[in-house]
């Protein structure tokens, strides 16, 4: 027999409930930072396309395709910063609430059918 090899030790565990309030905290925290992150990438994309003119390239176009010199068409009335942003917060506000309540009734979806399922295997070891 060869000394000092052991053999790992190996645990089976069986998730049969999650609490469905921890479920909904997590996927508001983990929602909110999406959101954050979000708000932050549109207000950069929205400066660098400014930055490098593509608004002012695309009122020109447009107006040299329609047409219309005597009314003028101005992209920057419609996506303005505060415009954009405004939206983008609301989007963003919609996906923390839908993405917590999808979260906390699966949770709860899942506790209904662990009943018939036998929930998830987990098995841990101390392999090194």
């Amino acid at each position: 027999m060869t000394e000092g090899v052991r053999t790992p030790k190996r645990a089976r565990l069986y998730v049969s409930r999650i609490d469905p309030w921890s479920v909904t905290k997590v996927a508001f925290l983990i929602s909110l930072a999406i959101g954050i992150v979000l708000v932050a990438a549109v207000a950069g994309l929205w400066w660098m396309l400014d930055y490098t003119g593509v608004f002012v390239t695309v009122s020109t176009t447009v107006d040299d395709v329609v047409g219309t010199a005597a009314t003028g068409f101005s992209l920057m009335d419609y996506v303005e910063l505060s415009r954009v942003i405004g939206v983008t917060v609301i989007i963003a506000s919609v996906e923390i609430v839908l993405v917590s309540l999808v979260a906390t009734l699966f949770a709860i979806l899942y506790n209904l059918s662990v009943g018939l399922t036998g929930g998830f295997e987990v098995v841990l070891s101390d392999d090194v």
